[in-house]
């Protein structure tokens, strides 16, 4: 009896060891939000949902970003909507972001982008309640979040996601471009309204999605720029970005580039869009949101695709997959700085 006793006590040691008690993968953990403008339209409970599911797996979440237009049309009524929805975020004290779309600036009901007003926004989503947050980088212009950086820490690195509004200026771009310059030791995620097309290929001259073809791109003496113009002013400069996260586009409201930047470093760029307008749209998107899991350890970026309100990933493989032999040390000269 005490060598069947000895025997099952070595097999179950032999079993902890190999499995339960196996370090678990540092990692670091986005949640990226969708377009949610449809939501405050015709069903607020969706995106309630949404809401809900983050804060119930708060402490597997590292940041959340939204990519712009949360609003459908400007309005201070979905603006009272949003801030109530986000301040559940900040007591639960999961870091987020928050980009300015097209319909997050126009000036009335039914008019998108055909002015640059972003006061509705700022009031409603201060920079002073942001500066108070511990993750807070810093703005461009030091009094809105029209364009602005937080900085994090996961998986024993150093993380600064860049939040850029809807088709930002020469000007943003110039400042964004500084910014990174400085914070070589970070990770870069960028976080932006229209970037990427839905057959993957980043927004210029051709598309008339981009931003050049607003109102708030015909404005004098004020440049704004699409996908292609972000990639050569900003993204393939930099060493340290390794993804990009966009909305805004319909049609399939997916699409995924794989770029090499001037330093040999791949950049990630992900479209994922589920509003009404998308084909196969319901409920204003049916709660989807991206979950982005970098494990840099196993060299992968693990994304899918979850529904908070069906409560199943999506069945697409274009929303649920993994970019493999990614090596993080090709973004940070020293592997990225860990942690003290």
């Amino acid at each position: 009896m005490k060598q069947k006793l000895t025997l099952a006590i070595f097999l179950l040691t032999g079993y902890l060891l190999t499995t339960g008690c196996q370090p678990a993968e540092e990692s670091f953990t986005i949640v990226v939000l969708p377009d949610t403008q449809t939501y405050l339209e015709q069903c607020p409970e969706v995106f309630d949902s949404q809401i809900d599911w983050l804060l119930e797996h708060r402490d597997s979440i590292d940041a959340v970003l939204q990519v712009g237009d949360l609003t459908q049309d400007n309005r201070p009524i979905e603006w009272a909507y949003m801030q109530k929805a986000f301040t559940h975020l900040d007591k639960a004290r999961i870091p987020y972001a928050v980009v300015w779309g097209n319909h997050d600036i126009g000036s009335r009901p039914g008019k998108y982008s055909d002015v640059h007003d972003t006061s509705l926004a700022n009031k409603y989503f201060p920079l002073a309640d942001k500066a108070r947050q511990p993750y807070w980088g810093g703005s461009a212009d030091g009094k809105s979040l029209d364009n602005y950086f937080i900085t994090l820490q996961g998986a024993g690195k150093k993380w600064l996601i860049l939040n850029l509004e809807f088709g930002p200026t020469d000007g943003a771009l110039a400042w964004a471009d500084s910014l990174l310059a400085s914070h070589d030791d970070c990770y870069v995620v960028l976080n932006t309204h229209a970037y990427l097309y839905c057959d993957s290929t980043l927004q210029d001259s051709t598309d008339w999605w981009r931003p050049q073809d607003y109102g708030i791109g015909k404005i004098e003496g004020r440049p704004v720029n699409d996908g292609a113009g972000i990639w050569k002013k900003l993204v393939e400069k930099h060493r340290n970005i390794i993804a990009v996260c966009c909305g805004h586009v319909l049609k399939s409201g997916v699409g995924t580039l794989v770029s090499t930047g001037n330093n040999g470093n791949k950049v990630y760029q992900m479209l994922a869009n589920f509003q009404r307008g998308v084909d196969g749209s319901q409920l204003g998107g049916e709660g989807y949101l991206r979950i982005l899991t970098f494990v840099p350890a196993a060299g992968e970026i693990r994304v899918k695709t979850y529904s908070t309100w069906n409560k199943t990933y999506h069945p697409s493989p274009a929303h649920c997959f993994t970019f493999k032999e990614v090596n993080f040390d090709d973004y940070i000269s020293t592997g990225g700085k860990s942690i003290s």
